[in-house]
């Protein structure tokens, strides 16, 4: 029987589990404590000081790292703790570069809404020297900008520990320390998986994604373009957030609309694309499995991934599925197929993907990624990066009609929609795989064993005669697990799926930022997949080989799955990569 631990805090009575910390049961008390560089399960390492207590110590201790103990007694709200918290926000403050009118975490910023919260106007009580930095600039992806860095490790934490990259991390020491990359290289020279699990961990605006809506607004202005978008499907997922709307509302229509009125010529849906992919994808694996090909095959769809392959575990570069992720076969059919049917230029043609993903920007810039000297996709803009667009295009996005994806490449099945979530991919080439393997119907569609946000889940599916052992997992650090048991000849697999961030693209390094406050007790991953899986149960179709633009597609233009122009238009190749450049 597991024992539990009374305490008062601030006059509450409460009883927790023995090893909760005094911030979790505050908590349950309904009392909140401020916190900063304290990430649930991620950075638990009390570096801000903004969470101490009065214990009835000489000293206030942080509630973060402090476990309960039989009759404690918190107070939470004393004078002594209050100045205390100020004077660290103030110190904070002091060596911090506080353009915050210019910062695009403007009213996101955790500190901005500390320094509301508890009274404090400026560092200038501890003014004095302050380090300058030149931010780097260097990644396709990720923009670090150390004059904004308040120390709290959140982001080294989330890159080491989640997805064990560890590019970086503290150098130097006292007042002369910074979060950098080793050696002072720059972060394009290392092995950066391009993720942007420290832009979402971070508290501030020290992390970023590189802009790309500069690059979009003047495509949009030039008369001589024609310019096309293509949202994700994590995105409707999740671009609701940044205009009020709750965590996991699905605002598809919303989205098109907006789009529509910032000025494309046409919205797509990767969504199709995604429907493409699970067609070349899912006969890939059957002929893999039928034929003696490599196996276990592993999905290709997220690029930092995909570079995580690339760079830490090349010996599985064999193994990854040569589609193209979707955003990209979409990006491929617009310069062929739609351009034909549009008898427009390909090389007037700009494709603009919304990601949830700040990889993709690295991605879209792989050389071979295209065909006939073009790019495949020649902007990404993330999810808060479209929202930004929208507000300041002065769009009412709340009272905003439902509209619809324009047609051709605009029709999708409930199995590309769950692509966003982790094990999405998976059930959806089951959808098709069992099909195409046996010939008979799959009535039941719901992979349910593949589904939830667990690290590494495992299966076995009876497809005909056959047993198919599949494994889903999503954060590179749980790939590296997972993959570790394959060298070791623990595991056997026929289809890996590997999603780069953790619960999968709906937490995707580009997704909407959430605060500590909320992502701590809240699963926003579980959140934002229940949008997807709800358009997924209400489409019409939900077995990507249904969908009628497809079948279309592959009878007008492609001829069929993994065809000779497929090969040539919708897959790819892959390299191995140093871990220094």
């Amino acid at each position: 029987m597991e024992q539990m631990i009374p305490l008062t805090i601030d006059g509450v009575k409460v009883e927790v589990p023995a090893g909760t910390t005094v911030l979790e049961a505050a908590r349950i008390a309904k009392v909140n404590i401020p916190t900063l560089c304290y990430l649930k399960d991620i950075n638990e390492t009390a570096n801000c000081r903004l969470c101490v207590v009065d214990c009835g110590g000489r000293a206030l201790q942080a509630a973060c790292v402090l476990p309960v103990t039989p009759n404690m007694v918190v107070k939470t709200n004393t004078p002594a703790v209050r100045e205390a918290r100020r004077i660290n926000l103030e110190l904070i403050l002091s060596n911090h570069e506080k353009k915050c009118l210019s910062c695009v975490r403007s009213q996101n910023c955790e500190l901005q809404k500390l320094c509301l919260d508890l009274g404090v106007e400026s560092g200038e009580r501890f003014a004095g020297a302050q380090n300058e930095y030149e931010p780097d600039t260097s990644s396709a992806s990720i923009v670090r900008n150390n004059n904004k860095c308040i120390l709290c490790r959140r982001c080294v934490s989330a890159c080491a520990n989640v997805q064990k990259v560890g590019v970086i991390g503290p150098v130097r020491r006292g007042f002369k320390t910074a979060i950098e990359s080793p050696w002072d290289m720059k972060l394009a020279q290392m092995a950066c998986i391009n993720c942007g699990q420290c832009i979402t961990a971070c508290p501030v605006g020290a992390l970023t994604e590189a802009d790309g809506t500069k690059a979009v607004w003047e495509a949009l202005g030039d008369s001589t373009k024609h310019v096309v978008v293509q949202p994700a499907p994590a995105v409707r997922a999740a671009l609701g957030e940044e205009f009020g709307f709750p965590m996991g509302t699905s605002v598809t229509g919303k989205m098109v609309a907006a789009l529509r009125r910032l000025g494309f010529a046409k919205v797509f849906d990767t969504d199709f694309a995604a429907d493409l992919t699970i067609m070349e994808e899912a006969n890939e694996l059957v002929d893999r499995v039928t034929n003696g090909g490599v196996l276990p095959m592993i999905t290709s769809c997220s690029p930092g991934w995909i570079k995580y392959c690339e760079h830490y575990y090349p010996e599985f570069i064999p193994n990854l599925s040569s589609c193209k992720s979707p955003h990209e076969m979409a990006g491929a059919m617009i310069k062929t197929y739609y351009a034909q049917k549009a008898n427009v230029d390909p090389k007037d043609i700009v494709v603009v993907s919304v990601m949830p993903c700040t990889a993709k920007k690295f991605e879209a810039k792989r050389p071979e990624l295209g065909h006939n000297g073009m790019a495949d996709v020649d902007e990404v803009i993330t999810t808060r990066e479209l929202a930004r667009m929208i507000k300041e295009a002065g769009i009412d996005f709340v009272n905003l009609p439902d509209e619809d994806f324009d047609s051709l490449l605009g029709e999708s099945s409930g199995a590309g929609v769950i692509f966003g979530a982790t094990g999405g991919v998976m059930e959806a080439a089951l959808r098709t795989a069992y099909e195409v393997i046996t010939g008979k119907k799959l009535e039941d569609v719901n992979f349910t064993e593949v589904r939830g946000v667990k690290g590494i889940k495992e299966a076995t599916v009876k497809v005909g005669d056959m047993d198919v052992n599949v494994a889903v997992c999503s954060s590179t650090g749980k790939a590296a697990e997972l993959l570790d048991s394959v060298k070791r000849g623990e595991k056997n697999y026929h289809f890996i799926e590997v999603m780069g961030c953790p619960g999968g693209c709906v937490n995707g390094g580009g997704q909407p930022i959430v605060s500590a406050q909320v992502r701590n007790w809240t699963d926003i991953r579980a959140e934002r997949a229940k949008a997807l899986y709800a358009e997924d149960e209400a489409k019409p179709v939900r077995k990507s080989h249904e969908n009628s633009e497809i079948k279309q597609i592959y009878e007008e233009f492609l001829g069929k799955p993994n065809s000779h122009k497929a090969h040539e238009l919708l897959h790819t190749t892959y390299e191995q990569r140093d871990i220094y450049i």
